[in-house]
């Protein structure tokens, strides 16, 4: 039987390789749904070790579904892997270290099939950041025959165990007035901005009635073209974020009405549109999550740590397909800025190599067990079933 000391020996094996792979993306950053080097390199790896790719998955151009299957057991783990980056500071989330884990285990776990039976399945899930590749997927029913998904995200300081992720909705209030000269006969204009205005006022005296998790906040995206005109169109994007989809559909609406409120107020016209994907709120499977946690304690890890609040992520969208987690691995000990240059640069530090080991044999082992106990994956999916 496997032990995470066998799981070490087969990791230091790929090292090197893995290195190289987390290096190249570092390198070349690239935007959600343009990721065709990390795509093709992620591909090239997993075929080369005798993976089954399909590139191209489900018609997006820059996912992947990699699987290795041993006997007749139907079980089926996916692990997920993300590779897209930020503008203008690169891979500031870590999604360079984050997909090359998901390799990583991914291996590890294809080398226990040799001797027990299963298939693990690598999906490489595009755009995170912004369109999350993960929401389309679940809507075409890639994960409608799935037991189990795991996916284990780069920070700092210490291990974290999977917890919960905010609900999400994208939203852009477009108004519309009438241009006229700011100085010379403004009673004739109609001033689009006043509608952007009056919306940030009321949304800042909405936010004294929600909960304490709930958040709403947004920007400036239009504001008009010259001081000396009358905008006859502003915009404004907001994210809504509340822990359950019952309580953001509730918060949407009140948004929306503050946006009302405020056209009427100033005279525009108003429109709202969705201008990213929307994500479901990330619901742990705690039972999966003990295991896991399980298999970090028994490398000697004893700062494992209560997840702290976290922003959205598509992985929310899988929870409620399929039993999921979402863990951290820790890239330093250091506290570090997620979103940042400095964290970017974390994830090619000697001790990111060490988180990411250990998360990859945690879930490596995780998979060992569900493989081995029918009884535990059943009991994982009664958790499921009942949420």
């Amino acid at each position: 039987m496997y032990t995470h000391n066998n799981l070490e020996e087969i990791f230091n094996k790929y090292l090197n390789e893995l290195k190289q792979i987390n290096e190249y993306i570092f390198n070349n950053p690239e935007l959600g749904h343009q990721e065709f080097k990390a795509s093709k390199i992620h591909c090239d790896f997993l075929e080369k070790n005798g993976f089954e790719v399909v590139r191209n998955y489900v018609n997006i151009p820059t996912a992947y579904r990699a699987s290795f299957k041993n006997g007749n057991s139907n079980v089926k783990i996916a692990i997920l892997a993300e590779y897209d980056a930020l503008p203008g500071i690169g891979h500031g989330c870590g999604h360079n270290i984050f997909g090359v884990t998901s390799l990583a285990t991914g291996i590890l776990i294809k080398e226990m099939l040799k001797n027990i039976e299963g298939e693990v399945i690598i999906i490489g899930t595009p755009a995170e950041e912004t369109d999350g590749a993960k929401v389309e997927m679940v809507k075409l029913g890639v994960f409608d025959d799935i037991d189990i998904a795991m996916a284990s995200h780069p920070m700092g300081e210490a291990h974290f165990k999977s917890g919960k992720s905010q609900a999400m909705e994208a939203l852009r209030f477009i108004f519309r007035g009438k241009t006229a000269h700011a100085a010379a006969s403004p009673h004739e204009g109609i001033n689009a901005l006043d509608g952007v205005i009056n919306l940030f006022n009321t949304i800042n005296a909405l936010r004294q009635q929600t909960l304490d998790s709930a958040r709403i906040h947004g920007i400036v995206s239009n504001g008009g073209k010259a001081a000396n005109i009358i905008p006859d169109y502003a915009s404004a994007d907001f994210y809504v974020r509340a822990e359950t989809l019952e309580y953001l559909k509730e918060l949407v609406g009140k948004v929306k009405k503050c946006a009302e409120g405020s056209a009427i107020a100033t005279g525009t016209t108003l429109e709202i549109i969705n201008y990213e994907t929307s994500f479901a709120n990330l619901v742990t499977n705690q039972t999966l999550s003990d295991i896991y946690v399980k298999n970090l304690e028994i490398q000697g890890i004893k700062d494992i740590r209560e997840p702290e609040p976290s922003g959205s992520t598509d992985m929310g969208d899988v929870s409620h397909c399929c039993p999921t987690i979402h863990p951290y691995f820790p890239l330093s000990t250091k506290t570090l800025t997620a979103h940042s240059v400095e964290f970017a640069q974390a994830t090619l530090e000697n001790e990111a190599y060490i988180g990411m080991k250990q998360s990859a044999i945690a879930m490596a082992l995780t998979a060992l067990d569900i493989f081995s106990s029918p009884q535990l994956l059943e009991k994982i999916k009664m958790e499921f079933n009942n949420k």
